[in-house]
């Protein structure tokens, strides 16, 4: 009967995810028919424009070309209007003067026939008709302004759609994902000489495979990039996946995007558990700052009535190991002396990291990780179930590891910011400079429970950035400088 129920429970986790891989693709292909149509509307509005343009040139060369063959008729008929009016004018003079020499020929008396003869003489000197050029000053040519736009024709016959660069190819196995930066490797399928430059665009996503239509993110984008890579850096890694594709543009126009690939981008990210606080915590977002104010009337509270007619011994006197494991999300808030507050996911196996950056004013502060049966008025590394660093700014600067009560000094500055890596399964805990990652001090010891980040503040405050994946740098160095002189014996433990 169990086998069988086993069995059908297995078949309805097979149909379920095949119904929720179908309906991703349903939504896909619904999204793909929107894209037609909003495309082909926008192709078109834009095929419209183009000829539009065309149009618009062709007017405008036309009645350019008008206005020239105008301009040179009205020029030729000027000039040659002129020179008609001269020949006419002439031609008037010369048929006068013509008739008088004609009459001249009739007189009798032989002085006045000189007289007339003489005056006939001067006037055919100073005519004009002698004077004219009987050739026209322009030709009635006119084939200098012909045109042949039969090349434009053909041209304009050979219009055709704009040549879209095809979409290149992402091989995940050229990606390469790591120290929260994601580099994207992509080539083309053919070589294409005419391409300007890519648009890469990413999303970060929970669902491993193929990029859902309905995602909870958006696409960012980055434009312009001018090689066959990129590589995104100073990522969050908050989200277990990431989708990349990318497309190429020439100088005209963007081409298919390529088919998007899924890279893993796991990393701890944690908030912080708020109810866990001490009432002088104020605890935001990433944030924890020390508050002496704050809840000061209620934490009296809590003290008179845990107090009053109560036979349970000091909680300095309290042993650990003695009070009862609590679940997550039901542990008491932290109280008394322990500015405590956790984070609020649990490790339960596997490698992590995270950094902490402290306020320049901070006086005092621990970073760590603990059980989470820790007591409300334990502080870090003052139980077997803590270990922690410790920093002292008052007065004098102090620096040191702690664990069990158990304190060792570290000679060395304390760093901007401090990275904790955690190797559950290993069974260790290691402190980095965040900026150099140089080893500060390294825990050896065998987690028997789930750890939970644990963070101390006293006089300040400090941001928690979480996101982030083991270093490269932190990878190496926790191989070649575990068990080196920076852990010490005296704190190694076995916590139960």
């Amino acid at each position: 009967m169990d086998t069988q129920k086993e069995a059908l429970q297995r078949i309805i986790t097979t149909l379920a995810n095949k119904n929720d891989e179908i309906q991703n693709f349903i939504d896909t292909l619904s999204h793909v028919l929107k894209g037609v149509q909003a495309n082909s509307t926008k192709v078109l509005s834009d095929l419209d424009e183009e000829f539009d343009g065309l149009y618009s040139v062709l007017d405008e060369m036309k009645e350019s070309m008008t206005n020239s063959i105008k301009q040179e008729q009205s020029h030729k008929t000027h000039e040659l209007q002129n020179q008609l009016s001269q020949c006419t004018n002439a031609l008037e003079s010369s048929e006068e003067l013509l008739e008088f020499a004609s009459r001249s020929m009739d007189i009798k008396d032989a002085e006045e026939f000189t007289k007339a003869a003489r005056q006939i003489k001067d006037r055919v000197t100073m005519a004009a008709a002698f004077r004219l050029s009987l050739k026209p000053k322009l030709s009635d040519n006119m084939t200098h302004l012909m045109v042949d736009f039969s090349q434009e024709r053909q041209m304009l016959q050979s219009l055709k759609f704009l040549p879209v660069p095809k979409a290149p190819e992402i091989d995940p196995a050229d990606c390469i994902v790591a120290d929260n930066c994601v580099t994207v490797a992509w080539k083309m399928p053919e070589e294409d000489n005419k391409i300007d430059h890519y648009v890469l665009e990413y999303r970060k996503t929970n669902y491993d495979g193929l990029p859902r239509v309905k995602d909870e993110r958006c696409w960012e984008m980055v434009d312009n990039i001018k090689g066959a890579e990129h590589t995104l850096s100073g990522l969050k890694f908050d989200s277990k996946f990431m989708n990349c594709r990318v497309r190429a543009c020439n100088k005209a126009v963007a081409g298919e995007y390529s088919d998007p690939v899924t890279l893993e981008t796991k990393a701890l990210t944690f908030g912080l558990d708020n109810t866990s606080a001490h009432l002088n915590l104020k605890v935001e977002d990433s944030c924890v700052e020390w508050d002496p104010m704050a809840g000061k009337s209620q934490e009296s509270k809590v003290k008179g009535k845990e107090n009053k007619g109560s036979a349970t011994p000091s909680p300095k006197r309290t042993s650990v190991t003695s009070r009862p494991a609590m679940g997550r999300g039901s542990r008491d808030r932290f109280t008394g002396e322990s500015y405590t507050v956790l984070g609020d996911t649990a490790i339960e196996s596997g490698q992590h990291y995270w950094e902490v950056k402290a306020q320049k004013d901070c006086k005092s502060y621990s970073v760590g990780i603990t059980y989470r049966t820790i007591g409300k008025f334990d502080q870090l590394g003052k139980t077997n179930i803590s270990w922690c660093l410790y920093v002292n700014n008052w007065l004098q600067t102090t620096f040191a590891a702690k664990h069990n009560n158990k304190a060792k000094a570290l000679e060395v500055a304390v760093p901007d910011r401090i990275g904790v890596y955690c190797d559950f399964d290993g069974g260790q805990l290691l402190f980095y400079n965040g900026d150099t990652k140089q080893l500060l001090y390294s825990f050896k010891t065998k987690f028997t429970q789930p750890v939970v980040p644990g963070f101390m503040v006293w006089c300040g405050g400090i941001t928690v950035c979480t996101g982030l994946q083991v270093p490269s740098a932190v990878k190496t160095l926790q191989k070649t400088e575990n068990g080196m002189s920076g852990s010490s014996g005296s704190l190694t433990s076995v916590a139960q």
